[in-house]
């Protein structure tokens, strides 16, 4: 195999990150590593897009709910829903009460199941009233709050796919990227992606920015921990439920004046 570029990151973390044209010219761990380095890379373009389209809405007069839900609205669109899906999938695995083999058959099912659709809910419910009271707040704390929150689902995904995180089956995303990040990258990586945000939210007058970066991480943590007890390891599904729980957690923080 080929020594990896840069350019085979990104077009790893674009592809299998969103639906823009982007081709995956390499599907394996060395590109995948690359790959899940540059996700925040990922997080600052879909967030960048969500916070565009709000401050759009707010521009032609529309109010801080119906931007809250453009902004929503537009990672969902920008991942063809993966994530959102990936929490639904999760939370009926989990609540599923049965062992790791039964859950993760229950994750692989087309259907979604009651937790699932309350997982959904709850969080798309919980980031558009957080949201709306940012924007309601200024459009600045809006669009701080649409991008952190892209950056910090995505850093959640780099921080799961570190070393020593196993994969709780033998194919499909999950697979592929589990533990291939070292430990010391992604713990540098995420130290860094905290200090440019915050230094970041502070010159845009939103100083709730390390704060908001810091509990998203950790409840990414305590959700992979719990994953990982449960179905032995990390799936696609599981990656998407980190995302989105990791994005919720951004809007709480900071609708709360952190």
């Amino acid at each position: 195999m080929s020594k990896t570029s840069p350019l085979d990151g990104f077009r790893f973390a674009f592809g299998t990150l969103t639906v823009l044209p982007v081709r995956v010219t390499r599907w394996d761990r060395d590109a995948a590593r690359a790959g899940m380095l540059v996700a925040p890379v990922v997080g600052v373009v879909v967030g960048g897009c969500a916070a565009g389209v709000g401050l759009l809405l707010l521009v032609l007069g529309a109010g801080p709910l119906l931007a809250a839900v453009g902004s929503v609205a537009v990672p969902a669109v920008l991942t063809r829903g993966l994530h959102l899906d990936g929490l639904a999938d999760t939370a009926d695995g989990l609540g599923s009460g049965k062992p790791a083999e039964d859950a993760l058959r229950i994750m692989k099912q087309s259907d979604i199941g009651p937790f699932g659709v309350l997982a959904l809910v709850f969080v798309v419910l919980g980031q558009v009233a957080a949201l709306s009271q940012l924007y309601g707040d200024s459009w600045a704390r809006g669009a701080v709050g649409a991008v952190v929150s892209g950056v910090a689902a995505r850093l959640a995904l780099t921080l799961a796919a570190r070393v020593g995180v196993p994969a709780a089956r033998p194919e499909g995303l999950g697979a592929v990227v589990a533990g291939v990040v070292p430990v010391r990258w992604a713990l540098g990586l995420g130290v860094g992606v905290v200090v440019v945000g915050w230094v970041c939210g502070v010159g845009l007058g939103v100083y709730g920015v390390g704060p908001a970066f810091v509990v998203a991480l950790v409840v990414g943590e305590l959700l992979l921990r719990h994953c990982r007890r449960r179905f032995g390891g990390v799936t696609g599904d599981v990656f998407g439920g980190l995302a989105e729980s990791a994005a919720t957690a951004v809007f709480v923080v900071l609708s709360l004046g952190w």
